[in-house]
Parts: C-alpha cells; sequence; structure tokens
C-alpha cells in the first residue's frame, strides 16, 4: 500500500513527517487485527484484578511434578488455573454463555471449552481445550502441551482454535504485575494471568513471603456486572488457595 492509499483512509499520513518503511501483514496478522478490532468495537470490557496466594498451590505442583514428567507432561501453572475457571464456571453459569446479536436471549452452554494463549512466529493463538470441565488437571496440562506443540509447528486445524466458551490469558512468562485481557466475541469474560512473585504478607499479624498471582478478569458489562466479576474472581482465589480441590 503507498503512502498516500494509507492517508486516504483518513488517517494522518506519517510520511509527511519523515521516512517510513511499509511491512504488508500476512495472513495471520490481518485476520487477528480484524478480530480484534471487531470485538473491541462490539464488547464493552471492564476489568477487576485479585491476588492469589499460590504457595501451597507451588508446593502441590512441585510434588506432582515426577509422575508428570514420568507421563512426559509438563504440569504448568496454566493447568491449574484453567482447572480453577472450569470450577468458577460450574459456579457462575452466567460465564458460561454467550449473548445473542440483538441483546435479547443469553445463550448458557452445556459444554465447557477453555481457550488459551499461544505465543507462535506468525501471531498470538487460542486453541481450545474440549470439555475441560470434564478433564483432570493432569489431563489439562497433557491437552495443553499438545496444543500449544500443534500452534508452534502450525499445525493447528480450524476445530482447534474454534468454540471456547472462556479463555486464559498468560503472560506470566513475560513479567507485568497486571493487564487487561481481550475477551474472544461471543465469549463474555477472559482471564489475565500476571508474573507470580513472592511478596511479604502479613498472615496472622506477622509477615511472611508468599507466593503471589496477579489475576484480572475482563467482563462483557453488557451481561456482567462488577458484583458477578468479583464473585468469579473470588471461586477462582479460593480454589487456587485450596489446590486439594483442584485434584
Amino acid at each position: 500500500m503507498a503512502s498516500s492509499e494509507m492517508a486516504s483512509s483518513g488517517t494522518i499520513d506519517p510520511a509527511r513527517f519523515g521516512e517510513v518503511a511499509l511491512r504488508p501483514l500476512d495472513e495471520a496478522q490481518r485476520g487477528m487485527a480484524k478480530r480484534v478490532q471487531a470485538d473491541w468495537v462490539s464488547v464493552p470490557t471492564a476489568t477487576q484484578f485479585v491476588d492469589a496466594d499460590i504457595t501451597d498451590l507451588e508446593s502441590l505442583r512441585g510434588e506432582l511434578e515426577p509422575r508428570a514428567e514420568a507421563a512426559g507432561i509438563r504440569l504448568t501453572l496454566l493447568a491449574f488455573v484453567i482447572k480453577a475457571c472450569t470450577l468458577a464456571l460450574r459456579e457462575c453459569p452466567d460465564f458460561n454463555a454467550s449473548l445473542d446479536t440483538a441483546c435479547e436471549t443469553l445463550i448458557l452452554k452445556k459444554y465447557c471449552n477453555i481457550g488459551f494463549a499461544v505465543d507462535t512466529p506468525a501471531a498470538m493463538v487460542a486453541p481450545v481445550i474440549r470439555d475441560a470441565d470434564r478433564l483432570s488437571t493432569m489431563q489439562i496440562a497433557d491437552a495443553i502441551g499438545d496444543l500449544a506443540g500443534k500452534a508452534r509447528a502450525g499445525c493447528l486445524l480450524a476445530a482447534d482454535i474454534e468454540g471456547g466458551c472462556f479463555s486464559v490469558i498468560n503472560l506470566g512468562a513475560i513479567g507485568g504485575s497486571g493487564f487487561t485481557p481481550a475477551i474472544s466475541a461471543p465469549e463474555l469474560a477472559a482471564l489475565g494471568m500476571g508474573h507470580a512473585a513472592r511478596r511479604l504478607i502479613e498472615v496472622s499479624g506477622a509477615f511472611v513471603p508468599r507466593m503471589m498471582l496477579p489475576l484480572a478478569l475482563a467482563c462483557d458489562r453488557r451481561m456482567i456486572d462488577a458484583v458477578s466479576g468479583g464473585r468469579f474472581l473470588h471461586v477462582v482465589r479460593s480454589r487456587l488457595q485450596e489446590p486439594a480441590s483442584l485434584l
């Protein structure tokens, strides 16, 4: 696209102020840009934040890792968070739903498919774990490894990225205490995971080091108000802080 063509779209032409270089977007990047723009325009989003104490969860994960490795499974924190989300979706069924285009009917889903973000050389994609509520945490971890591998190899099928009910975006490896995750319409919410870090927390009048995980819940405010969002986050945090409930 020439510089003059960019200017004709109604935007300010950056070439007026100095030399520029043009890099055409590939098919995946074009698709993502159009999808995100459509979601941003159609979904009024608000975000709520909470920190979860995952000290005990990390201890449990360390105990289970040898068994997982023996089975060829990488048992990540993401698997436990997804499991916690399936339990929260069961307790808060209005989150496992879609709103019809006329905003007159809420479509409650009897299935629970969870999408999760994978960074690939081409673009970030979100493969979907089917019937995640019927899987154990170990099985979820296995599905994460399988789908992430297919995503990075460019082998995902259309069926692997369709039919999501709720999404989890994990940016913990990159760092950062919080962010607003993007909602993938027609889903009504998405959970973001920040970087887990050890912090001094007051427990019974004394400050002790605890591993804290920042969570951010983005909600479609047309259907999910602040109270409902807080209730959902409370369930997720409670499950993570009682890790035995995730097994």
